[in-house]
């Protein structure tokens, strides 16, 4: 059984999708776009905020109960 009940909340459903995937992307770019403008200004270094992605990374693809 389908957990839609009409054809037409389907069609809503995957408008909404699409919709947060064009915010996403808008996010995404300009976060992107900030993040190259700190580093031409020299308010950071790509080794600073690669250093920083991954010490992010690794905590949060670590235990969500690090003292188990």
């Amino acid at each position: 059984m389908s957990s839609f009940s009409t054809s037409m909340d389907l069609v809503e459903f995957i408008g909404k999708l699409g919709d947060l995937k064009d915010e996403h992307y808008l996010m995404t770019l300009a976060f992107s776009a900030m993040i190259e403008l700190m580093i031409e200004k020299g308010l950071i270094s790509r080794q600073e905020l690669d250093r920083k992605t991954a010490e992010l990374d690794q905590l949060m693809t670590g235990s969500a109960y690090p003292m188990a």
